[in-house]
């Protein structure tokens, strides 16, 4: 028989798991988070190519652009709820639910364009921001158990994904509504019975597939290597195979308020732009909400930082290329606005999405702050070129492509920086955060924008959209004290 301490010390190794290889699941995660984002990204693309065509038709014109918002703040809304199912239970059911309450939006709609229900029309579109949710949300699910030195690429690769649904989707549209029709469903339904289609796909192939959950494998191994076990576990010994529940329901993760000393995180080392150590311990409750996800991102100039790049350059970006189409009707005829329109953009969203893993390269090679102060510039630049730009097109362009590279820069080193600032424990919570920041902040500026463009013009805007970004700017230049990791306090 061993002596007391070789019988404690047993106990001890029983009670700890032995860390896991997280490569394998984090590939096989990436591989699936990009593949269900294809997917997502059709859904959400092919009914956005025809939503204010149908508002309009349903609803008049003068609230289709109403509609259309609907999308866009109940994404930013239902980042709370999905967030918070995330911060308690892991990132499936959270991705699961948006996809599938964005396929009950989608249904919705294809109901109110058969009966003619404005205010099924208005639900329907708010519900649908579910889709866009998820696919926001999926950047953040990559990076769980990601190293930090690759945490950029590989969030980056995700963002990238969304770009070949985006894009494709368009071109399925009148084959969607062709086929639609042939079932005896209405003109324009038939895209968002596909997007019902597809949100439900997403759904199933994420719950069937996602296991272990990225998030609670990356709690088990932070309280692993911290040499304990989630608080409120009852004493019930953790076990090595990722499938198991992290957290305990009597109990709070292990994870820290704002000022706090969270625990390690999987697998880290110091990163460029991470949060300051700190030194007192306060647990978070599971499930925590934008309250106490506030507080955390508080005490955390770097979180600070990253949910502000977030926000401001989606502010900005929205802002200008909404208005981007009007000013291009200015100095084009009917005849010719829709497809030169159709090439601005396309540059916009290729400079939005087709460089992010660049950017994300970018991002893990010269640190997070320096690709926010990147983004910032050519954020700066874009206001400048399409602020001065006249009614010249390729001019305007330019501007609009800088618009779409300085987009990509903030949100793939803004969300990187936010996810590394805060403990995994209160981390979906943060993220969440974020998202409806951001999804109000687009919303806000978009519903702004056309009154601006009516009272000051377009040049005035884009000088206004430039002011925005000084905020950020100035944030982006403060020298924090220390540069430790959040997982290494």
């Amino acid at each position: 028989m061993g002596s007391p301490n070789q019988e404690s010390a047993m106990t001890v190794d029983l009670r700890v798991p032995t860390r896991p290889d997280v490569a394998p699941i984090q590939r096989r995660t990436l591989r699936l988070l990009i593949a269900t984002q294809i997917i997502g990204g059709i859904g959400v693309a092919i009914g956005i190519s025809v939503g204010a065509l149908l508002a309009a038709r349903v609803a008049g014109v003068a609230v289709a652009g109403l509609a259309q918002s609907c999308g866009v703040v109940g994404a930013a809304l239902l980042a709370v709820p999905v967030t918070r199912i995330m911060n308690g239970h892991g990132r499936r059911p959270g991705l699961v639910v948006a996809y599938l309450v964005g396929a009950v939006g989608a249904a919705l709609v294809v109901l109110a364009t058969v009966t003619g229900g404005v205010p099924l029309l208005f639900l329907g579109m708010l519900l649908f921001g579910g889709g866009t949710a998820a696919n926001l949300q999926a950047r953040y699910t990559a990076v769980d158990l990601a190293e930090p030195a690759r945490r950029g690429r590989q969030l980056s690769l995700v963002v990238w994904a969304t770009t070949i649904g985006s894009v494709a989707a368009p071109n399925f549209a009148a084959l969607a509504d062709g086929v639609t029709r042939g079932w005896g469903l209405p003109s324009l339904a038939g895209p968002f019975a596909f997007s019902a289609v597809a949100f439900g796909l997403a759904a199933v192939v994420l719950l069937l597939l996602l296991r272990p959950d990225p998030l609670l494998t990356a709690r088990r191994l932070a309280a692993a290597e911290a040499g304990t076990r989630p608080a409120g576990d009852g004493g019930t010994p953790l076990v090595a195979d990722a499938g198991t529940p992290l957290v305990a329901d009597a109990g709070t993760p292990l994870v820290a308020d704002a000022g706090t000393s969270p625990v390690a995180d999987a697998g880290t080392s110091p990163v460029a732009g991470a949060a300051p150590a700190a030194t007192k311990t306060t647990p978070v409750a599971r499930g925590a909400g934008m309250w106490a996800a506030w507080r955390v991102v508080r005490g955390r100039p770097a979180a600070r930082l990253g949910i502000a790049a977030v926000a401001v350059g989606h502010l900005v970006m929205v802002a200008v290329m909404a208005m981007t189409p009007v000013r291009l009707g200015e100095s084009h005829s009917d005849a010719d606005v829709l497809r030169v329109v159709g090439i601005v953009l396309s540059v916009h969203i290729a400079g939005m999405y087709a460089l992010s893993p660049v950017v994300g390269w970018l991002t893990d090679r010269l640190g997070r702050r320096a690709v926010i102060l990147g983004g910032v510039g050519m954020l700066l630049a874009a206001c400048a070129v399409a602020g001065t730009a006249g009614h010249h097109t390729p001019r305007l362009s330019i501007g609009l492509a800088l618009l779409g590279l300085g987009w990509s820069a903030t949100m793939v080193a803004g969300s990187t920086l936010l996810s590394e600032a805060v403990p995994a424990g209160v981390r979906p919570s943060v993220q969440g955060l974020s998202d409806l920041t951001m999804g109000l902040a687009g919303a806000g500026a978009a519903a702004a924008s056309g009154f601006v463009m009516r009272v000051v013009g377009y040049p005035t805007l884009t000088l206004l959209a430039a002011i925005a970004v000084l905020p950020l700017l100035a944030l982006a230049l403060r020298r924090v004290p220390s540069t430790a990791s959040v997982e290494e306090e």
